[in-house]
């Protein structure tokens, strides 16, 4: 089993029940993530079929993954349809590879703090591994996305205040108990998991990256996985080049735009978008190192602006929550500045299921 390595100061921990962050206080990686010839893929395996390039064995799944890649001609871009999962968003890649390192290392009980998706993909994959979880989310989190969590059988712990507070009471857990912290924003094997949205990609496209990706952006989750994946398809010479990643805030809680841009730029409200109300990311150092790297960016979009995005979305025939839409609804910026040209190859990532909300 591959040791973690802090992603700060560099020092190596044992994997185990009581480790989520390195003593320093940074977030942990994998020490070692095997990168081979992807030469035979077997999409039957759902993301598994990846699991040569995973620091984590398969031990738990529900078929997730090889979500469609469809052409969106109104906006022209194309949609990976990452909604299209067991829960009903792309949280499961990083929930089936959590709750397998999970069994891999001992583990019975898990926690996370989510205002929904990952708590309910958390749960779900924990329910299917036979483990017990217990999942903090906010007072005012969607309730069919409660409901989704409290059916696996699951403790729903609701905390009030801001999500900043969910992700306190969840840890006061871990201190004080034996459970280990599933966490999507802290936890490695999450992202080995998101990774495989641009193995997928790749393969989807025969063997090509687009000129850019977006998705929206809270921790991170999806956007650091699609970063760490592309560039080891790149060092592997799997593709030529790896694409600009741009991930996309909501008004008022958006950190990485206001560090890279100024506050002005990051100025508004927008809680329509209450899966990325995020404002201190775990990972904002890597955030930021996937957006200098990939030549990309961060941009805030405000809520008149994303509910007109939502609609449109649905009038077109995806059924997506409404934090979904901050990521198309960044296009029409994102053209205007000149940052994506218009001849440009782009895709849109669609992360979370309308049936939810």
């Amino acid at each position: 089993m591959t040791e973690y390595v802090c992603s700060d100061c560099g020092q190596r921990h044992e994997p185990g029940v009581a480790r989520w962050r390195c003593d320093c206080g940074a977030p942990l990686e994998f020490a070692d993530t095997p990168t081979g010839e992807l030469s035979e893929i077997d999409r039957d395996r759902g993301i598994w079929a990846f699991e040569d390039w995973l620091a984590v064995d398969q031990h738990v799944t529900l078929g997730e993954g090889w979500t469609p890649l469809v052409d969106a001609p109104e906006r022209d871009v194309d949609y990976k349809l990452d909604w299209l999962f067991p829960t009903g968003s792309f949280k499961d890649r990083g929930a089936a590879a959590t709750i397998s390192h999970a069994l891999e290392i001992g583990v019975d009980r898990v926690v996370e703090d989510s205002s929904g998706n990952a708590g309910a993909a958390i749960a779900t994959y924990a329910a299917r591994a036979g483990l017990e979880a217990e999942i903090f989310v906010p007072a005012d989190a969607k309730p069919g996305k409660l409901r989704a969590i409290e059916r696996t059988g699951a403790t729903v712990r609701t905390v009030d205040g801001d999500r900043a507070a969910v992700t306190e009471a969840c840890l006061d857990a871990v201190e004080d108990g034996d459970a280990w912290y599933a966490s999507h924003a802290w936890n490695p094997a999450f992202f080995e998991g998101t990774s495989t949205v641009a193995y997928e990609l790749a393969v989807q496209r025969d063997w090509s990256a687009p000129d850019a990706v977006v998705t929206p952006l809270g921790h991170g989750t999806l956007f650091l996985g699609a970063y760490r994946g592309f560039k080891r398809l790149a060092a592997t010479g799997h593709i030529d080049e790896m694409p600009r990643l741009y991930g996309v805030q909501a008004a008022g809680a958006a950190p990485v735009v206001a560090q890279r841009h100024g506050e002005a730029a990051a100025a508004g409200e927008n809680n329509l978008a209450d899966g990325i109300q995020i404002t201190a990311p775990a990972q904002s150092t890597a955030i930021h190192e996937a957006i200098e790297q990939s030549g990309g960016d961060a941009l805030a979009v405000d809520a008149d602006t994303t509910q007109a995005e939502y609609d449109r979305l649905h009038r077109n025939g995806f059924y997506t929550e409404p934090t979904c839409a901050v990521a198309p609804a960044a296009m029409d910026e994102l053209r205007a500045r000149g940052a994506i040209a218009p001849d440009e190859d782009v895709v849109v990532a669609l992360t979370g299921s309308g049936l939810k909300t």
